[in-house]
C-alpha cells in the first residue's frame, strides 16, 4: 500500500493504492460523506484478490485532506479531484480499464464523474448512493440555524463493530452538516438528473434498511442516469454501509461478477430490466 498528496482544488488531498502486479483492471474507490478511504480496507483487499489495483483519495474536507472539515460548497470541483486520481491510477497501468466505485455521498460524486468522462471508465459501481432526492437536505435546509445531525453509528451496519470502530475513528467527522454542503448535495442531484443517462456498465447496490440513504428516493434518482447497460440489487435487512454488513462477502461477490461481466462485454441491454 502507498500513500501520497496532490494538488486539489482546495489544497492537498491525501491519496492512497493498493498495486498488485499486472492488474486485470484499476478500481478507484470514492468514499461518502464525513469518512475518509482508510475505511476501505477490506474493500481494496477483496478487490486486489479479484486482480485490481485499487486507488481512493480523501475528499476536500474529510480524512486526512486538507479543507474545512465537511465543508463543500461545489462538488464540480470534487468531480475534477477525482479525475486527478483516475489519470494518475491510469497513468501507472497504461490501458488498464478503470471501474469506479462510490458509496453514498460518493456515489452521488461517481454518478457525476461518470456522466462528464464516461471515455475514461469501464464500468461503475454505485453503493446506497445519493441519488434523485435526499429527504434529509430538504429537511435541514428549511431549519435556521440547523440542528445537531451526527451520524447514528447503528444505521452502517447489523455489525456492532463496525458501529464501535466509526465512532471511535479521529479522522471521521462526527458533527453536523453544513449549510453550504447542503446546498452543494442538493444542486449536484438536479445536475445528475438534468446530466441524463450513464452509457456504461452501471451497477446501483443498495439496503433494504437504509435509514440514512433510503432506498426508494435512490432507485427513483436511478432512473433518471439509467442506460442500456444498468444493473441494480437491493438486499433484504441490510444497513447504509453494505460493503461492512454481516454479508458484505455476498455484496462484494456481486460486485466482483459484475466487473467480470463488464469486462468481457457481457452486459446485454436486457441488463437494465433485472432486478
Amino acid at each position: 500500500m502507498g500513500g501520497w498528496t496532490f494538488q486539489g482544488h482546495g489544497g492537498e488531498v491525501a491519496a492512497r493504492s493498493w498495486p498488485v502486479a499486472d492488474p486485470r483492471y484499476i478500481a478507484v474507490l470514492c468514499h461518502g460523506y464525513g469518512e475518509h478511504v482508510g475505511r476501505y480496507e477490506w474493500v481494496a483487499a477483496t478487490l486486489n484478490e479479484h486482480g485490481a489495483s485499487v486507488y481512493g483519495h480523501d475528499h476536500v474536507g474529510h480524512g486526512a485532506s486538507a479543507g474545512e472539515r465537511v465543508l463543500i460548497r461545489d462538488f464540480e470541483p470534487v468531480v475534477d479531484d477525482l479525475h486527478i486520481l483516475v489519470l494518475a491510477a491510469r497513468r501507472e497501468n497504461t490501458g488498464v480499464p478503470v471501474v469506479l466505485v462510490g458509496h453514498s455521498m460518493g456515489g452521488m460524486i461517481a454518478a457525476r464523474y461518470a456522466q462528464r468522462y464516461p471515455e475514461t471508465l469501464a464500468a461503475v459501481v454505485l453503493s446506497g448512493p445519493v441519488l434523485g432526492r435526499w429527504d434529509v437536505v430538504r429537511e435541514l435546509l428549511a431549519q435556521d440555524p440547523i440542528p445537531p445531525t451526527p451520524i447514528d453509528p447503528a444505521t452502517l451496519s447489523r455489525d456492532p463493530e463496525v458501529g464501535r470502530a466509526y465512532a471511535e475513528d479521529p479522522l471521521v467527522w462526527h458533527g453536523d452538516f453544513r449549510r453550504p454542503t447542503l446546498e452543494a448535495i442538493q444542486a449536484t442531484l438536479e445536475s445528475i438528473r438534468a446530466a441524463g443517462a450513464v452509457d456504461l456498465p452501471l451497477l446501483h447496490l443498495h439496503g433494504e434498511a437504509d435509514q440514512l440513504v433510503p432506498v426508494g428516493p435512490s432507485l427513483e434518482g436511478l432512473d433518471a442516469i439509467r442506460g442500456s447497460r444498468t444493473e441494480r440489487r437491493t438486499y433484504p435487512g441490510l444497513r447504509h454501509e453494505i460493503f461492512n454488513e454481516t454479508t458484505k462477502e455476498e455484496v462484494l461477490a456481486d460486485v466482483t461478477s459484475f466487473v467480470d461481466c463488464a469486462l468481457a462485454g457481457e452486459l446485454a441491454p436486457e441488463a437494465a430490466r433485472r432486478g
